[in-house]
C-alpha cells in the first residue's frame, strides 16, 4: 500500500463572502448576495481536500456562526482544523464581491479588527506541522500585526522541517496602509519561498512590465525556486530552476472569476505533495507541464460557478474534465 500524502499546511485567512447574484452590476447596484465561504487560503485548504490531499488550516475566526459555518464547510471537504483558532471577541472577516459580465470582481471588505487578523504568533502550534511536506501562505495577513509575525513564524516553522514554502501573495490594495508596504513585505516574504505563484497584475506591480519570461526571470531572482506566472484564460508561464514551459488554458463559460487563482494553487500543490519525493528535487519540463495542466483546469472549473469554495471542484470532476478535453 503507498504511503498516504504529506500534510500541506495552510496559514491564513477564512472569510464569508457574499456574492452579489447578479452580474453586471456594482455593488451599489446590486440588490442581493449569496453567502459563500471564502478567503484565499482557506480557498486553497478547500481545494486541497476535495483533491484528495491532506490540508491543515491554521488561522482564526470569529467564536459566532460565520465561524463555525467556515469550520463546518473546511470540515466537510476533509481539511484537518483541529488547530484553527476562535476569537470571541472579534468577529469572522466578510467581504462583498460584485461580478462585471465577464466575471470580474470588484472587492469591499469588513474588517476593523477581525479575527484572522488578530491570529498571534503564540497560537501557532509547531505540533501543526507533523507530517507537513508544503506550506502554504498569502500576504493578506502579513498587512499588519499581530498576524504578520504569526505567519513569519509559520514560514520558519515549514522551513525548519524541510517542507515546500508556497506563497501567493494574493494582493488586496484596499487591506494595505500604502503599496509601497505592501511591495516590501511581499518582497521580504519571497527571498524565504520555494514556489511563488503571481498573476500578470501582480508581476508588473512586483518587476514592472515585460513578457512573462522576463517578469518571470525577475521574480526568480528574489530567491524562489520555482515562479509561476498565471496569465488568465491564456494559461500559465512557469520557470523552475533552468526549465521553462508556458502552459495553455482551457475555455471554459466564465461565471465567476473568484477563486480561479486558489483553484490553481490547490491543483499545483496536490501535484507538488505525493506520497514520494518533491518533484522540485528533479525539475523536468515535462511533468512540469502535466502537474500546470492539471492546476490549470482547477482554476478553470472553479470559473463556471459563483463563490469560491462551493465552486472548487472534486478530483473525480477534474479528471472527467481532463478526460474529455484529451
Amino acid at each position: 500500500m503507498a504511503p498516504p500524502p504529506p500534510v500541506v499546511v495552510c496559514l491564513g485567512e477564512a472569510l464569508i463572502d457574499f456574492v452579489a447574484q447578479e452580474s453586471g452590476l456594482t455593488l451599489e447596484e446590486c440588490p442581493g448576495f449569496i453567502k459563500a465561504a471564502g478567503g484565499g487560503v482557506a480557498n486553497v485548504a478547500v481545494g486541497l481536500g476535495r483533491l484528495g490531499a491532506r490540508p491543515r488550516f491554521l488561522g482564526k475566526v470569529g467564536d459566532e456562526p460565520f465561524g463555525r459555518f467556515l469550520q463546518l464547510t473546511l470540515e466537510e471537504a476533509g481539511v484537518d482544523v483541529s488547530h484553527m483558532r476562535f476569537d470571541v471577541q472579534a468577529r469572522t472577516g466578510l467581504a462583498f464581491v460584485s461580478l462585471t459580465a465577464d466575471g470580474e470582481r470588484e472587492f469591499v471588505f469588513f474588517r476593523n479588527p477581525s479575527a484572522d487578523m488578530l491570529y498571534a504568533e503564540d497560537e501557532v502550534d509547531a505540533a501543526a506541522f507533523a507530517g507537513a511536506g508544503a506550506f502554504h501562505f498569502s500576504s493578506l495577513t502579513l498587512a499588519q500585526e499581530p498576524s504578520r509575525s504569526a505567519t513569519l513564524r509559520g514560514v520558519d516553522l515549514a522551513r525548519e522541517r524541510g517542507c515546500v514554502v508556497h506563497f501567493d501573495p494574493n494582493l488586496r490594495p484596499a487591506l494595505w496602509d500604502s503599496l509601497d508596504h505592501a511591495r516590501d513585505e511581499i518582497c521580504s516574504a519571497m527571498r524565504r519561498t520555494d514556489v511563488l505563484k503571481v498573476s500578470e497584475e501582480e508581476a508588473e506591480f512586483l518587476v514592472g512590465s515585460g513578457d512573462p519570461a522576463t517578469q518571470a526571470a525577475r521574480l526568480a531572482e528574489a530567491g524562489p525556486r520555482v515562479v509561476c506566472l498565471t496569465l488568465a484564460e491564456r494559461g500559465v508561464f512557469c520557470r523552475a530552476g533552468e526549465v521553462e514551459v508556458a502552459v495553455p488554458g482551457f475555455t471554459v463559460d466564465v461565471v465567476d472569476t473568484t477563486g480561479a487563482g486558489d483553484g490553481f494553487v490547490a491543483g499545483l500543490l496536490s501535484q507538488l505533495t505525493p506520497a514520494g519525493a518533491s518533484p522540485l528535487s528533479q525539475p523536468e519540463a515535462e511533468w512540469w507541464t502535466m502537474a500546470l495542466r492539471f492546476a490549470n483546469a482547477v482554476g478553470a472549473m472553479t470559473c463556471t460557478r459563483r463563490g469560491a469554495i462551493p465552486a472548487l471542484p472534486w478530483a473525480a470532476e477534474v479528471a472527467a474534465f481532463l478526460e474529455a478535453k484529451v
